[in-house]
């Protein structure tokens, strides 16, 4: 399995600054690819990595809901895979408000030209034998779920964007990888995000093999989010590190590849 951060800004305005990239995560797992979360940008900077990483090659784009930071070329990236809907071709897994009803996301003339999945609750899919499972349902304001997908040794999970419940503990303990979307440095009850205490509190309570943090919003990039990453696995004694625009992990290794 392979795992690419392609992006790591979180929250409006490091996206809207591209104080860090708002591209999504390529993945790959039993020989299928895969982009989570396509944000703006996800598009040039897979045609700018190193190798190049080709839109009209992936098998499946995920959606984990429909916020812009989140969904904002994932029409561009449907439009490759399917060769401007000319081809029937692909997978979009994602919630069914990201392509029915007024705040959908998804252009129409691309629905017919891809298999559609719609997640729910705690399901599980499979793209070309792949397992793809979605956790609980998150508290974000919009219909939102994690990813997890099994792979030979442990589950990679993707917590995203909510707000802390106590039920998360058990929603992702059966991660032995946990990615976490961490746009704050402090707690603020009134943003529907997670923050470092939430992210210290996941990691003594689950103690996965890794947890990386991603997506940040400026109050952790103020705070040196590598830094941060430091003093936490000091305090939990789990490996923790924050992730970088490019950064890749192997599993059996971890390589900087911007």
């Amino acid at each position: 399995m392979k795992v690419k951060f392609l992006g790591t800004a979180g929250a409006r305005y490091v996206m809207a600054t591209q104080l860090r990239s708002s591209a999504g995560i390529y993945l790959e797992e039993g020989g299928k690819k895969m982009v989570l979360d396509p944000g703006p940008g996800t598009l040039v900077r897979m045609a700018k990595s190193r190798p190049r990483l080709a839109p009209s090659k992936l098998d499946a784009v995920i959606l984990s809901h429909i916020h812009l930071d989140h969904s904002g070329d994932v029409n561009a990236l449907l439009d490759a895979v399917t060769e401007g809907a000319k081809r029937k071709r692909g997978v979009l897994l994602a919630p069914s408000e990201a392509v029915e009803g007024e705040d959908r996301v998804v252009f129409r003339y691309l629905l017919g030209a891809v298999e559609v999945l719609r997640m729910e609750p705690e399901g599980v899919h499979e793209i070309g034998g792949v397992k793809v499972e979605t956790s609980c349902p998150h508290r974000h304001g919009v219909e939102t779920y994690g990813i997890k997908i099994p792979f030979e040794g442990g589950k990679m999970c993707f917590l995203v964007d909510t707000a802390f419940f106590e039920d998360l503990k058990s929603c992702y303990s059966d991660c032995t990888h946990l990615v976490v979307n961490t746009v704050l440095r402090e707690c603020n009850p009134k943003i529907k995000h997670l923050c470092v205490e939430n992210v210290e509190a996941l990691a003594l309570s689950l103690r996965p093999e890794l947890l990386i943090m991603t997506h940040f919003g400026m109050g952790m990039l103020r705070a040196k989010p590598w830094e941060v990453a430091e003093e936490l696995s000091a305090r939990t004694g789990v490996e923790i590190r924050a992730a970088y625009d490019g950064f890749t992990l192997n599993f059996d290794r971890v390589m900087e590849n911007p």
